[in-house]
């Protein structure tokens, strides 16, 4: 496929921003994957994956090659499995694939928007889960020297909502394969948020994973926008860790604050912090804080990515002047 001129990205960002690449081109081999390179405009090159964590700002002055890799291959052992995904596949896709077969491990990361290449370089997670957790190795090609490497968890550096391809090696690779080891006899996960409440409604005592991923599942669609409706990228900030003092600080003089341990140091909920600042269910045109969950920044329409943006700084600056932290974006602005 040829490199395409000024080509509307707004069916490839889950913001549905109608911001234009310089030049875009896809592959669905490595075959292809090479010879976009071989033709590759003077552009520094983007790699685009499901486009659920990115905010666009203004035209991407890049040469944007969208991954459509697919396949997933098992390996089954005695007590659990081996399921290698293609950097393409549909993230929520490859959960309900191994949901359906009683595969236990990612039933807490269900309906987290975007594609599996893109999952490790975030280390997403939710509900008490992040994909480092049943993480064996990933397959990625290194662009400058056209060959496959395989990474480790511990190659990987996975961090909250880190890992090594967003810092040292951000740009340098496309990942073109995950491989998760899941179980045959899982261990459910259901004492984070709301799941356990979740669960209760269902009157009985032996619960399965897939009953835990329709949990999720519910608890995501009552909370966060969907994206085909309201542009939108999920949690638009990371919730920030503090230290046991900052965390003591603000128990004492907000009782209700959402908070979990972090080995030595306490993760506080973003989406509280944002709401007690008065921004929950903001307009602003059609930028704005979703009325549901304040974590979640949408476009109702015809928003451009700049106009969110100044609204996400001007909520990281409201929230430091009344909680003395500063918010990270989780979305990657571009």
């Amino acid at each position: 496929m040829a490199w395409q001129k000024n080509y509307s990205l707004k069916e490839f960002n889950t913001f549905g921003l109608d911001e234009k690449a310089s030049f875009f081109n896809s592959f669905s081999s490595l075959k292809e994957l090479d010879s976009a390179l071989n033709s590759k405009p003077n552009k520094e090159l983007f790699v685009l994956g499901g486009g659920s964590n990115m905010l666009l700002t203004d035209t991407l002055d890049k040469a944007v090659l969208h991954n459509q890799l697919k396949g997933i291959h098992v390996k089954e052992k005695e007590d659990h499995v081996l399921v290698t995904a293609a950097g393409g596949e549909v993230w929520h896709d490859l959960v309900l694939y191994c949901v359906e077969r009683n595969w236990g491990g990612l039933e807490n990361l269900s309906l987290i928007p975007g594609s599996v290449g893109a999952a490790p370089i975030q280390n997403i997670g939710a509900y008490g889960v992040e994909l480092k957790d049943t993480f064996v190795q990933l397959e990625a090609f290194n662009i400058s020297s056209r060959k496959i490497e395989v990474f480790t968890a511990k190659d990987c550096a996975f961090a909250y909502r880190e890992s090594v391809f967003k810092r040292k090696l951000k740009g340098k690779y496309i990942i073109t394969s995950v491989q998760l080891k899941l179980s045959k006899s899982p261990v459910l996960n259901t004492s984070y948020g709301a799941i356990s409440d979740e669960l209760s409604k269902l009157n009985k005592s032996d619960f399965t994973i897939q009953d835990v991923s329709d949990a999720v599942i519910h608890i995501r669609q009552s909370k966060l926008p969907n994206p085909a409706q309201i542009g939108n990228s999920g949690s638009f900030f990371k919730n920030p860790i503090v230290d046991q003092e900052k965390a003591a600080e603000l128990i004492a003089t907000h009782s209700d604050i959402p908070n979990y341990p972090a080995k030595d140091k306490v993760k506080i909920s973003a989406g509280w912090l944002i709401e007690k600042a008065g921004w929950k269910g903001f307009r602003r045109g059609d930028a704005g804080v979703h009325a549901k969950q304040a974590l979640v920044l949408v476009n109702y329409g015809n928003a451009r990515g700049a106009e969110i943006w100044k609204l996400a700084q001007e909520i990281i600056v409201d929230v430091e002047l009344k909680f003395g932290i500063q918010l990270e974006p989780e979305v990657n602005i571009l």
